[in-house]
This record gives C-alpha cells, structure tokens and sequence, in this order.
C-alpha cells in the first residue's frame, strides 16, 4: 500500500508531506484547493505524462515521491536488478522546461519501466473510466479481464496466428494468370542476366587491384629494374658493397671483440639486401602485362559496376538476389501446386480457429453469467434495486465467423429501471448511475488484481443522498481488503473513512499555498459541517456531523461482526 507521499512544488502545492494509512482514506476541500493535484502527483510518480506546467510558478523543479510496501513486486524487482529492503520508494523530478527523471530506490528507471511497477501497486480510477464504460469495444476486455481467461485466449490467437501466416502465403501465390506472366519473364530475364554474369563473391576488389597493377606497369617495371640494378647490377652495387664490408668487419673484429656486433649487423644487411633483390627478380619476372588482359579486365569491371547500378546491389547481395529471384520463379512455376496445398491447410487452419473460437465463447458466456450475477448484486447494493445487468453476445458477421478477438462480439446493456427494457449503457445511464456502475465493477474485478491500493478520483459524480451513503458503504466495503483513496465532496462518503485529510489553500504575499492535513474526531466533524452547509457552520450542523460519524461508526462496526472480522 502507499504509505507516505511528498509534494514539492507541484502546482498550487509548495511542499506537503502525507502519510496514508491502511483502510480507506478520504480527501475532501473546496473546488480549487489541490484535491486533484493530490491525484494528479500520484500518477506522476506512477510513470504517467508529466508537463512543465505541473512545476509551481517560479520553480526549477517539481519533486514527487511515493513510499510504498513492496510486497508483490519482488518479481519486477530482480528483472530490473533494483535492490530495496522493506519499502519500495519511487521519485518523479520535473523540471521547468518539461523534462523529468524517474527512480525507484535511487535507481534511475525509465518513465515505462515506472509504469509497468505502478500496475502492481495501485489502480487509479479517474474521472473518465465512466466515459470508457460507454465504449464498447472495451467491454469484450473487461469480461475476459473478469473471467481470467488468458488460457482460452492464448489458445485461440495461436490458432488466428497460424490461420493469418497461412492466409497471407496463399494471398501471395494467388494471382492472375496477366500478372503471374508478367512477373515470370521479369524474373526469368533477371536470372539469366545475373546468371549469365558468374558473379564471385569478392571478385570486384581482385579486378580493380589487379587493373590497378596494370595501369601502372611501365613505372612499376622501370621501377623494379633500377632497384635491381643498384642492388645487384654492375661491379660496384649494394650487395657486393655490403659483403665486402661485413668481410673487412669481420676480420677487424677478429683483432677486437668491440666490433663483433658491428660485423654482425653489416653480415645481416648483406643477407637481407640479396633476399630483396631475389624477390624484385622473381616480381618482375612474374609480371606478365598485355593489353588483352587490361581491356578483360575493364570490360568485367563494367559489367560489375553495371550490375550493382541496375539492381542497386553490391556483388554478394546480387548473389543473394540471383536466389531469391530463382525461388519467386519457382513458386510462380509450382503455384497452383503449392496453392492447393495451402488451400487445404488454410481449411485446417479455419477448423481450428472455430474450434478454439468455440471454447473461448463457451468460457466467456459462462463467466458472463457469473460477472451479471456479481454486477447486479453490488448495484443493489449501491442503491440501484431494480437494476438489470446483462452481457450481449452477438455472432461475428463474417464468412468466418470470426476474427482476431474471437467469435463473439461483446457488449454490456442494462435496464436501470423496472419495467424498461435492456438497452445500451451510453443511452441509458445517468452520470451518477454510471458512478456507480463502474465502482461495482471496479469492486468485482479487484478481486482478482493483486494490486493492494486503489485510488477513484471523484466517484460520487452525480450522485446524493442514500445513493451517496450506499456509494460510501461500499468503498468501506472495499477496503476491508485493499487500501482505499477517494477524493469526495459528499459528507455521506466522507463519513465512512477510517482516515479524512482536508486539503485547504489560502493566500500569503500574492501567492496561494495548499496544505493537507490529517484530521481529528473535531476536525472530521467541522469538515463534513461544511460540506453539508458551505461556509454557514452552526452548533445544530455540527451536531449532526457528529451524529453522522458515530452511525458511520455503528455501521462499521455491525459489517465487521456480520462478517466474522
């Protein structure tokens, strides 16, 4: 659970230090005074979109840090070699002109690694999941999300994978006979081409070098021949010079052992002279230049540099593409053959993607069933008695029968009214309706989230009075088992908390400053005071704050015995 959290420089919010405790806790303030900022500050150290405009006028930076239990993150925690002991602390730092770092016990972490540890830790709701509610394309996810159905589904967009690689295979061998003929003489006339070329992988770089080397044959052959002439040519050359003085060397130092490495040295350079002079022979007498040989070479290394202009290709990729055209030819060839052949596993394919698609409806029509009952069941709860829930299941209307999601296109309707008929969600419910609606299914579907915080920004939207008190029950209710946050401006909700914070703002030197504090059995009641009469607190509104909270109370109490806690 979220244990403690820190703002600094967040908007309206100069510096504010928050320690939440188990069970549910409620925000309350007057509109304005930072109770969404609050919120906003959690989904920012949770890896949400950030901007420069969230840091406070005249601050470098914002700074948002959120001390949570690490229990259930242990798994994420090795995978991204982060070590924490009991707590797990996360930062978010915004910076003036909009950039921002994330940490998660001082580790630098990205703002989606941030992301994929807050979908372990907490479950927003925000003011638009009851507009999500209405899309319906979302209402196939929620069931699935509810039944667990993972397995069904993963079996059957195994089978809808190996269906689509079939069918895209079989889309690309099949096409008319005009085309079929146009592309087989283009490749045919490429293959022969190419072929016809002998290309060796590495033979453009030996011709020019070699073209090069002949190029250059009458300075190099000049060249070599005056450098064999000074080595070895004539009476007086290099290595006659050098013998003589490695022998005159030698007999000096035969007389003093001083000269023993001079006379080596020259004995050295007399051998290594006529080695060089044996390899200048045999170089140029392994040169064979003829003007034949130059114009093959040219000519082979237009037709190169032809090629790789044509197709765009170095020597090696042109090999690989003399292959890959012979294949494309060979299927255009064998086509009808292999078209059949894949027409009957594409009807393979087919029966088993119903088959799975069967099984995945069959286990979504019964987790329906269940998620119908559940629903129901808590808009009773909610002050919706006459409430009736349903899950539309209607037949893809394709020649398959189905598609990437399945066989079943999935829609939620709902009567909230005895006597009407079932009818689409967006259409029927009202805004304090839908409220309630998605805090029953958030309920529901929490059961099966191993996340321990949940946080619903505004959940009384429309509505008051005992639907408000039913609302505020439930999410007592609900933190019974996972921590609870609630943003409210219902004294009905406010009342069931087990920890109230009042946000305030107030003016000082121009500037407006938000606070949140924890409130006291006195401070509860002069808060839920203002929030059912404004400004105008009396010793009568007070008392029946009080009243308000001791039923609170009561009722906690009789829930918690009727439930064996």
């Amino acid at each position: 659970m979220l244990n403690e959290l820190h703002i600094e420089n967040i908007a309206v919010i100069e510096k504010a230090d928050i320690r939440f405790g188990s069970g549910f806790n409620v925000l309350t303030g007057e509109t304005g005074a930072g109770k969404s900022i609050v919120i906003d500050s959690i989904g920012a150290v949770l890896g949400g979109r950030v901007s420069r405009e969230l840091v406070r006028r005249g601050a470098d930076k914002g700074t948002v840090t959120a001390v949570f239990d690490q229990a259930g993150c242990e798994a994420w925690l090795a995978e991204n070699e982060i070590e924490a002991e009991d707590e797990l602390i996360l930062q978010r730092r915004i910076s003036a002109d909009g950039k921002s770092s994330c940490r998660v016990c001082g580790m630098p972490v990205t703002a989606a690694q941030m992301k994929e540890l807050a979908l372990l830790l907490v479950d927003i709701h925000g003011q638009n999941d009851g507009r999500q509610l209405m899309d319906e394309t979302r209402h196939r996810a929620y069931l699935d999300r509810f039944g667990c159905l993972e397995g069904d589904i993963a079996a059957f967009d195994q089978a809808y994978s190996a269906y689509r690689s079939v069918k895209k295979e079989l889309d690309r061998l099949q096409m008319d006979e005009v085309e079929k003929e146009r592309l087989s003489d283009s490749l045919k006339y490429q293959i022969e081409e190419l072929e016809r070329a002998q290309l060796k992988a590495g033979e453009y770089d030996g011709l020019v070098d070699r073209r090069d080397l002949l190029r250059n044959s009458e300075k190099l052959t000049e060249a070599i021949d005056q450098a064999i002439a000074s080595l070895s040519g004539g009476d007086e050359n290099a290595i006659s010079l050098a013998q003589n003085a490695a022998y005159y060397t030698g007999k000096a130092a035969a007389l003093s052992a001083e000269l023993e490495r001079a006379a080596e040295g020259i004995n050295a350079a007399a051998f290594a002279l006529a080695d060089a002079s044996e390899l200048l022979r045999d170089f140029r007498e392994s040169l064979d230049f003829s003007p034949e040989e130059y114009d093959q070479l040219e000519t082979r290394i237009s037709l190169l540099n032809k090629l790789e202009r044509k197709y765009g290709r170095d020597e090696e990729a042109l090999i690989d593409y003399l292959q890959e055209c012979r294949n494309k030819l060979d299927d255009i060839q064998y086509a009808d053959e292999r078209s059949a052949k894949l027409e009957r596993q594409l009807q393979e394919q087919i029966r088993l993607c119903r088959k799975a698609a069967q099984k995945l409806s069959a286990s979504r029509r019964e987790a329906a069933k269940r998620l119908e009952e559940r629903i129901v069941s808590q808009l009773r709860e909610l002050s919706m008695p006459s409430v009736r829930f349903a899950v539309e299941f209607t037949p893809m209307d394709n020649d398959l029968g189905f598609d990437a999601t399945g066989a079943d296109k999935i829609r939620f309707v709902m009567s909230a009214n005895a006597g009407e008929e079932l009818g689409r969600i967006s259409r029927i419910a009202s805004g304090g309706e839908l409220s309630r609606i998605m805090l029953a299914m958030k309920n529901v579907f929490a059961e099966n989230d191993p996340v321990s915080t949940m946080i619903f920004d505004e959940i009384d939207t429309g509505v008051s009075g005992i639907a408000a008190q039913r609302v505020g029950e439930k999410l007592f209710s609900v933190s019974l088992g996972k921590q609870v946050m609630c943003v409210t401006h219902l004294p009905q909700i406010a009342a069931m908390a087990d920890n109230h914070y009042l946000i305030s703002k107030e003016e000082r030197s121009g500037r407006t400053y938000t606070q949140v504090l924890k409130l006291d059995q006195e401070g509860r009641e002069r808060e839920l005071a203002r929030l059912h009469g404004g400004d105008n607190i009396t010793a009568l509104t007070l008392a029946s704050a009080g009243e308000q909270l001791s039923a609170a109370d009561a009722y906690k109490k009789h829930y918690l015995t009727s439930h064996g806690r």
